[in-house]
């Protein structure tokens, strides 16, 4: 009898430990199930900056190059043939219109002398012929100097005519439209100084290569602009008031950026994506064309790359 007590008291003892223990293991299961529900539960949320939209006007620019020419030049020539007395100019002189620049003996002249003034001091023969500036310019070119025999009707000099200085804009056929006659333009120089020229008028021929028109452009400057000087011309292409425009950061597209979206805020830790239609972009900011957004919305600008439809965010400043 005091053997089977034993026993039993064992037996009781090992059921006591393994309820302990199943207990003990469904309790740290349960706890270990709460911990990895909890994980499961925790989204990492996005720092984000949003701005809001601007009602401002907007201003689409075409920029081309546009190089400096004198458009008409004059070829100042002999009347005579004789020999070259004297040269009043050099290349780079700015010359008014009658200006006497060369002075030419005939070769009549030059071998008699003055044996017939001699024969006859009623004569009055000087054989001296002066040759005149036929337009106000610069002196581009001088072919010949003091002591040179030149035919009658040869070239001189090259007068480059003041009033005929342009710019001259190379303008794709395509954008043609854009452009008219009277029209504004700005014209920034190498040196960075600006002046203001308007079109002119078209050149009546394209560009086989490059299928590009020249567009003559004044401009009135006192200063003195050399020829074949490169400038950045800017014409006013599209031009809108008070238009509601987001900062370019803002807008996101799909690789062939042919879809275009934003990330809008519906609550404080939630971005959705917003398909746009944007129009034109001008100075760092694009206009919206649909949909209307109210002046309250919030649109990211900054950490939106990459984010899905529906993320967590969190603004930051």
């Amino acid at each position: 009898m005091k053997i089977y007590k034993t026993a039993c008291s064992r037996s009781k003892n090992i059921l006591i430990i393994l309820a302990v223990a199943l207990v003990y293991s469904s309790c740290k299961g349960n706890s270990d199930a709460a911990t990895a529900s909890d994980a499961e539960v925790v989204v990492p949320e996005t720092p984000v900056q949003v701005t809001t939209i601007d009602e401002s006007s907007l201003t689409d620019y075409i920029e081309l190059n546009a190089t400096s020419s004198f458009l008409q030049k004059n070829y100042v020539k002999a009347n005579a043939i004789g020999y070259i007395q004297k040269v009043n100019t050099q290349i780079g002189h700015y010359v008014n219109k009658g200006a006497v620049l060369f002075t030419i003996k005939t070769k009549e002249a030059q071998s008699i002398g003055n044996s017939i003034n001699i024969l006859d001091t009623t004569f009055k023969f000087s054989g001296v012929n002066k040759i005149k500036a036929s337009e106000h310019g610069y002196i581009t070119q001088l072919n010949h100097q003091v002591g040179d025999y030149v035919q009658d009707g040869e070239q001189l000099a090259i007068i480059s005519d003041r009033g005929s200085f342009a710019f001259i804009m190379q303008l794709p056929y395509e954008l043609r439209a854009s452009v008219s006659s009277n029209q504004d333009v700005l014209l920034t120089l190498p040196d960075g100084v600006k002046l203001n020229g308007k079109v002119a008028s078209f050149m009546p021929v394209v560009d086989t290569l490059s299928q590009t028109q020249g567009i003559v452009i004044k401009v009135n400057s006192a200063d003195q602009i050399p020829e074949n000087l490169v400038a950045r011309a800017r014409i006013v292409k599209t031009s809108k008031t008070n238009t509601t425009s987001l900062p370019a950061s803002a807008i996101l597209s799909n690789e062939t950026q042919t879809e275009f979206w934003v990330m809008k805020l519906i609550n404080a830790t939630t971005a959705v994506k917003i398909p746009v239609k944007k129009g034109i972009e001008s100075g760092g900011k694009v206009e919206i064309l649909s949909p209307k957004f109210s002046p309250r919305d919030k649109i990211v600008i900054s950490g939106n790359y990459g984010l899905a439809d529906t993320a967590k965010v969190k603004i930051v400043q």
